[in-house]
C-alpha cells in the first residue's frame, strides 16, 4: 500500500501505536522509517535531520530498531547468534556481552535455550528474540509489527508486558498491532491509517471510546469485526 498524507510524530520516550485495517499500509510506514523501503517523495526527520534516504544500517546506528512483521527468525542460527546479530554494528565487545545478559534478563525463558536454534522455539520464544536482537542495538526508538501475531493470548500478555516494561524504562515505542483494543489500551497516542492516509489521532484511551473507531476496528458491527480480525 502506497502511503500519502501519512504525517505523524514521536516524542522522545513517548509510546505511540498504528492501528488499521489490513492493507491499511501499516508496515510500509514502519518499513519507510527504517529504510528497508525508501520513500518516493516526503521527508523523514530525526533529531532534526532528514533521513528518508539513509541506509537501513545507518538508521540503526542512529537509534532505531526495528521488530519486523513475523518476527524474521533464522532457524539454523542459536539464540545467542541473533542477538548478538543485532550488535553488528557495535564495537563494544564487553557492554555487548553485558547486553546480552540484560536481554535474558528481560526474557528468562530465552537465558534457557542461549544454545537452542530459534526454529525449534514456540512462537512466543521467537517473539522474545526479535524483540531482544532489536534492542541489542540500544534504540532510543523501538518499532514493532504485529508484536502479538500467531501467539496464545497469555503469550501475547507477556510479551506486551515486556514491551511495556521497556517503555518505562525510557525507550520510546512505535507499535503496529492487529489488536486494536490492545494497542490502545497500551498507548499514550494512537494514529488510525486507512488507505495509506492518516485519518484520526488522538490519546489511546480517547479514540478507544471514538464512536468511528469503536464502529471500524473494535467489533462494533459485523464489517468492523471482520476487518479488526484481519488488521
Amino acid at each position: 500500500m502506497a502511503l500519502r498524507d501519512a504525517t505523524l510524530a514521536i516524542a522522545k520516550g513517548e509510546f505511540v501505536a498504528i492501528i488499521g485495517a489490513n492493507g491499511a499500509g501499516k508496515s510500509t510506514l514502519l518499513r519507510a522509517i527504517s529504510g528497508l523501503t525508501p520513500p518516493h517523495a516526503g521527508e523523514i526527520l530525526w533529531d532534526g535531520a532528514r533521513i528518508e534516504r539513509a541506509s537501513a544500517g545507518e538508521i540503526v546506528r542512529r537509534g532505531i530498531a526495528h521488530c519486523p512483521e513475523e518476527r524474521k527468525i533464522w532457524p539454523q542460527l542459536s539464540v545467542n547468534e541473533h542477538l548478538r546479530l543485532g550488535a553488528y554494528g557495535r564495537r563494544d565487545a564487553g557492554d555487548i556481552r553485558a547486553d546480552v545478559e540484560r536481554i535474558y534478563q528481560i526474557f528468562p525463558p530465552l537465558a534457557e535455550r542461549r544454545r537452542q536454534l530459534c526454529g525449534t522455539l514456540s512462537g512466543g520464544e521467537q517473539q522474545m528474540v526479535a524483540i531482544g536482537r532489536a534492542l541489542m542495538c540500544r534504540p532510543r526508538l523501538l518499532m514493532l509489527d504485529e508484536p502479538s501475531l500467531g501467539l496464545a493470548p497469555l503469550v501475547v500478555d507477556q510479551v506486551v508486558e515486556t514491551v511495556s516494561a521497556i517503555h518505562r524504562q525510557g525507550t520510546a515505542i512505535l507499535m503496529v498491532e492487529q489488536s486494536a483494543v490492545l494497542a490502545l489500551r497500551r498507548a499514550q497516542r494512537a494514529y488510525v491509517l486507512e488507505n495509506g492516509s492518516i485519518v484520526k489521532s488522538g490519546p489511546g484511551q480517547d479514540l478507544l471510546r471514538d464512536p468511528d473507531v469503536k464502529r471500524a476496528y473494535l467489533g462494533g458491527g459485523l464489517a468492523g469485526a471482520k476487518r479488526a480480525r484481519r488488521a
